[in-house]
């Protein structure tokens, strides 16, 4: 099925977006290294990583540290940042792909770690990258109704045990060509942790209006990256080509009823790869000086890649500004919010 959604928000705004690097820093000159056997026996050559996706490095968690507790880190960053306690926090959505267990949600243990009060819901909420922008949409929906005053979306990721495990699986003697394409996006995934604070608009002059924007769903893509906690499965070229027919559409969509992004001040997107990032500036025809790049540094870090890079671009941005925030998810799904700076 393909559906499309528009929606506006009256009275809601990003009060602070923070975002947490995972220390340890790995190379993909030493994923090749890793790797070196089967890259030797299949006959594929070294740098792929970089000059195919473009990503020269990401980080994992140092030993000790998890995925979780960047996620504290990040919201107790963002909850000093925007001046709200955390006993006014009514809402904890954990946005993370990354868990250890099916239950319970990897929220409470956020909620508990940043002492959120026993009144403030908390769950996860998982829709693969774009989880964290379907976060702020949700928050902001109970903001606009007067259900709750603040919310606070999180999200840390953990590469590593995903990576090591494909390591183990591509270094079997039985591995084939085909074997490393289906799972070479999986080299490019990488760890960090963001967070941001949502209140009242009215409340907080000098915040961030969320405005609204365009989702879609092509749901017919739902087989083309498939991952787990030992492997993530893609078709490189059905991903590329299905979502570039979602942001199109939901591009057009968007001009249709209103809004108009031929000329904002930023296009923060979801960090994939050169491939992906060259593509979606082609399609809809940005300004690449507008668009940020950060997943040669920090790799695709899913859901909290998109946050953790308007984090980095917060301390350039100015009042009045038009922010657009571009993802795409696993799915397939895809949403593009405008934001007032």
């Amino acid at each position: 099925m393909t559906g499309n959604f528009n929606f506006q928000h009256s009275n809601s705004a990003i009060l602070s977006v923070n975002s947490v690097e995972a220390p340890v820093v790995m190379t993909s000159s030493s994923f090749d290294e890793r790797l070196e056997p089967s890259l030797k026996r299949l006959r594929l050559s070294k740098r792929l990583l970089e000059r195919v996706a473009g990503v020269s490095e990401r980080r994992w968690w140092a030993p000790g540290s998890a995925f979780d507790d960047g996620a504290i880190e990040a919201g107790a960053k963002a909850l000093a940042e925007s001046g709200v306690e955390a006993s006014q926090i009514g809402l904890l959505i954990n946005t993370s792909v990354t868990r250890r267990n099916l239950e319970p949600s990897v929220a409470v243990k956020i909620h508990n770690g940043l002492g959120l009060p026993s009144s403030a819901m908390n769950f996860d909420l998982a829709n693969a990258c774009l989880g964290f922008v379907n976060g702020i949409t949700l928050a902001s929906n109970m903001i606009d109704s007067g259900q709750i005053n603040y919310a606070l979306i999180v999200a840390g990721e953990d590469s590593q045990g995903v990576q090591e495990a494909t390591f183990e699986r591509l270094n079997r003697p039985d591995s084939t060509r085909e074997d490393y394409l289906r799972e070479f996006a999986t080299l490019t995934l990488g760890s960090g942790a963001a967070a941001a604070v949502i209140g009242r608009a009215d409340k907080h002059p000098g915040s961030h209006r969320i405005l609204g924007g365009v989702s879609r769903a092509g749901t017919q893509h739902h087989e083309l990256c498939v991952g787990g906690v030992d492997g993530m499965y893609t078709d490189t070229k059905g991903l590329l080509d299905g979502g570039l027919e979602l942001v199109v559409d939901g591009w057009n969509e968007a001009q249709e009823n209103g809004w108009n992004w031929t000329g904002m001040d930023r296009y923060v997107t979801h960090q994939v790869s050169n491939s992906y990032t060259n593509a979606i500036i082609k399609a809809v025809d940005l300004d690449r000086e507008k668009v940020p790049i950060t997943f040669p540094n920090w790799g695709n870090v899913g859901p909290a890649s998109l946050p953790m890079t308007l984090a980095q671009e917060a301390r350039t941005l100015n009042p009045g500004d038009r922010v657009l925030c571009m993802g795409v998810g696993s799915g397939l799904n895809t949403t593009m919010m405008e934001i007032a700076w």
